[in-house]
């Protein structure tokens, strides 16, 4: 007989991490006067990227971190958006630096990310980062992976020794999630386009981590009892509800 399944409240959760987050500003600001500063650069008008920057926006400012918003228009050149990237990374003002991805189809968007300081890099997509991650030591972490894992933890599940499937391999969340769990020491399997038996391959794991985006792709069968599943991917179902 199968239970009920229970639902993760993260809303509650980053509630939490931004109260913290706001006491450790203000801790900086009392010890020296420093003023956390984010730059989030936004490169032409793709909606679901607007909602983005601007929900990072708000959370800046409840927690007293200063954010520089910068708003390109789609024509923008990779020349233009380097030039850019080069003042902020310079710029005392500003500790940390977000590209807004994705970027339109003239800029290349490995070269910008690479651009960017990898002390500045907040998103934790400069190879440098990724390469401290793959290590083991990372310094800046990817911040949606890392917030899978605080989801993960909440649950009060020790990971060590579980078995997690991650069904995606992007750079973005599969890749870096499917790192943060082997250095949590669980057994580890990537799944992607190509798996064969994904269903299987679920079926058996303790953590379920879906980073594609292809809504209701993971059924509720093939879930075993007790594991934990986190649905990273936002979609807009034809009934326009988002899922």
């Amino acid at each position: 007989m199968q239970t009920k399944a229970g639902i993760i409240n993260g809303k509650e959760i980053a509630v939490g991490i931004r109260a913290s987050l706001k006491i450790e500003v203000e801790g900086l600001k009392n010890a020296g006067g420093l003023v956390p500063g984010l730059a989030v650069v936004l490169v032409g008008e793709n909606p679901a990227s607007k909602v983005y920057v601007k929900n990072k926006t708000i959370a800046c400012a409840e927690v007293g971190i200063k954010s520089f918003q910068h708003t390109l228009p789609r024509t923008t050149t990779e020349g233009a958006l380097l030039g850019l990237i080069r003042e902020l990374n310079s710029s005392k003002e500003v500790h940390g630096i977000l590209v807004q991805l994705p970027l339109p189809e003239q800029i290349n968007s490995e070269l910008i990310l690479e651009a960017i300081s990898s002390a500045k890099d907040v998103d934790g997509f400069h190879p440098y980062n990724i390469g401290r991650l793959a290590t083991g030591s990372p310094v800046l972490q990817p911040c949606t992976p890392l917030g899978i894992m605080h989801l993960i933890d909440s649950t009060g599940v020790e990971i060590t020794g579980k078995d997690a499937v991650v069904i995606g391999r992007s750079n973005i969340v599969g890749k870096p999630v499917a790192l943060m769990l082997i250095k949590r020491s669980a057994t580890v399997t990537v799944c992607h386009s190509k798996t064969i038996d994904m269903a299987g391959k679920i079926a058996s794991a303790d953590i379920v981590v879906a980073a594609i985006g292809a809504p209701r792709f993971v059924k509720g069968e093939w879930i075993k009892q007790g594991a934990i599943v986190i649905d990273v991917g936002i979609n807009r179902l034809p009934d326009g509800t988002l899922a």
